[in-house]
């Protein structure tokens, strides 16, 4: 009989003997060593990929400021028609009194391209004149007048 007493002692024995192995194998303290391998392998590789992300993140700000700005400036191009619309009539003007001033200067009688006159035809102001005659003189201050009030006016829009 005491061969059977021998064999549950030496069953109970390994019993526990496995169990200590088991509770050593499973113990907090060496799965915490476990996890802190596990994350010493792969924290280069997880700082690489951070690093690339963020560099990429900085790439498209620049790209997506790039194309905000060009877009406002073609935007502004568009709407700046309305400006070289009025830098064209005031150019316009200007040749016109350009021209009535040399050819005062040179002692001919202007013929006046009046601002309002889309057709490019020139006027003579005294053949649509239905008053009384008035001298040379007379019609050159009146023009000249008529001048310097579009001109006002034009630097008043």
């Amino acid at each position: 009989m005491e061969e059977p007493e021998m064999q549950l002692k030496g069953k109970k024995v390994t019993d526990k003997f496995t169990e200590s192995i088991y509770v050593l194998a499973n113990e907090p303290s060496v799965a915490l060593y476990r996890l802190q391998e596990h994350v010493r392998r792969s924290l280069p590789e997880l700082a690489q990929h951070k690093a690339d992300m963020q560099r990429w993140e900085e790439q498209s700000q620049g790209a997506i400021y790039t194309v905000e700005y060009a877009c406002s400036a073609v935007k502004n191009l568009v709407d700046s028609g309305v400006y070289f619309r009025s830098v064209e009539g005031l150019l316009k003007q200007a040749i016109s009194i350009r021209d009535h001033m040399n050819a005062t200067a040179q002692g001919h009688r202007p013929r006046l391209l009046h601002p309002g006159w889309d057709d490019g035809e020139e006027k003579n102001p005294d053949l649509t004149h239905s008053g009384p005659k008035e001298s040379a003189g007379d019609v050159h201050q009146a023009e000249v007048r008529a001048d310097e009030e579009s001109l006002r006016a034009e630097r008043a829009l």
